[in-house]
């Protein structure tokens, strides 16, 4: 079963889960968000959408975390069967930061919204519906950490203000994370819940972001989501 938990010192979403888990993931992602040539003007979410993606393909060929979970065999069922089987399954995961990992959780608001526009609006179509499970995964352990209040606003922003990020700078992702991976624990736990809200909310920082990188795209006749800005993630993260 694919699972969500904060990792140690608050850093991040450690994303859990068997290898069928991560795999239905990632396909039902890939479907809904669709090929390069789809929805150009969210070619900058989509590209952030697909980081995410790898580390979790990353995660299912054991090159991050590997666990080993109970999966209810006992000696009891054994002997009924007549079998001998393993008492735990593997499960992968693999650690996204945490603005990394809010922003992915409500990009895909934008691109489930064109699925279903676009592809198909059945309401039991299965990738839309795996989507919507990750996402009420990464919510229910943001909760954990937000003011009740402080939930039912981001909750309420989640689904009212739609698109989100049609021709958004995402690059103001990598400014939170880095500006996150600064913090203390104690920081963390006081300020996560501002972290969620300024990726919801245009405040003035992205809006000075945004145009700095519109006038450098004027000049170059790049699009936003191309131009990179000045980024240095530390080699070890302390999750």
């Amino acid at each position: 079963m694919l699972s969500i938990e904060s990792t140690e010192r608050l850093t991040g979403g450690r994303i859990s889960g068997d290898y069928w888990d991560l795999d239905e993931l990632i396909t039902s992602i890939y479907e809904v968000i669709g090929d390069e040539n789809k929805y150009y003007d969210y070619q900058g979410a989509r590209q952030r959408i697909l980081g995410v993606c790898l580390q979790l393909r990353k995660a299912t060929k054991g090159e991050c975390n590997i666990e080993f979970v109970a999966n209810g065999i006992h000696k009891g069922i054994e002997k009924r069967k007549d079998l001998i089987a393993p008492a735990k399954n593997v499960y992968f995961s693999v650690e996204i930061l945490w603005p990394e990992l809010i922003f992915t959780a409500l990009a895909l608001n934008d691109f489930i919204d064109l699925y279903n526009e676009f592809v198909d609006n059945n309401p039991w179509n299965p990738h839309t519906t795996t989507i919507r499970k990750f996402q009420s995964i990464v919510t229910e352990c943001l909760r954990e950490h937000l003011l009740e209040e402080q939930f039912r606003v981001f909750i309420h922003l989640m689904f009212t203000k739609s698109p989100k990020y049609f021709r958004y700078a995402t690059q103001y992702v990598d400014v939170l994370n880095l500006e996150y991976l600064k913090l203390s624990y104690d920081e963390r736990k006081e300020n996560l819940g501002a972290f969620a809200f300024r990726l919801m909310v245009e405040d003035d920082e992205y809006t000075a972001l945004k145009n700095e990188i519109m006038a450098t795209a004027k000049l170059t006749k790049n699009e936003i989501h191309e131009l990179p800005i000045q980024t240095k993630y530390p080699e070890h993260i302390e999750w």
